[in-house]
């Protein structure tokens, strides 16, 4: 599974919007963020669609953002994990 170019990123535009509203996560590149100078959450993208790594712990968990609600999924497990630490 390769990481998302730009075409890919773009059909998550609005995902990236929201998840830039984080105070906490400082976006490196597009689509690549980091908290507490941790790599944290980056998008990869392959014929089954779009994923998400999120940092949960030490580990990073993939999930879908397909669907709007894969993508409030997504959202919810970032502000979940920021706010938790």
């Amino acid at each position: 599974m390769k990481h998302a170019t730009d075409s890919a990123l773009d059909r998550v535009e609005t995902l990236l919007m929201q998840i830039r509203r984080v105070d906490e996560l400082q976006e490196h590149k597009r689509g690549i963020f980091y908290w507490k100078s941790r790599a944290f959450l980056h998008f990869h993208e392959d014929p089954a669609g779009m994923f998400a790594d999120v940092r949960v712990g030490d580990d990073f968990q993939r999930l879908p953002v397909n669907s709007s609600a894969e993508r409030a999924r997504l959202l919810a497990k970032v502000k979940e994990s920021v706010a938790g630490k």
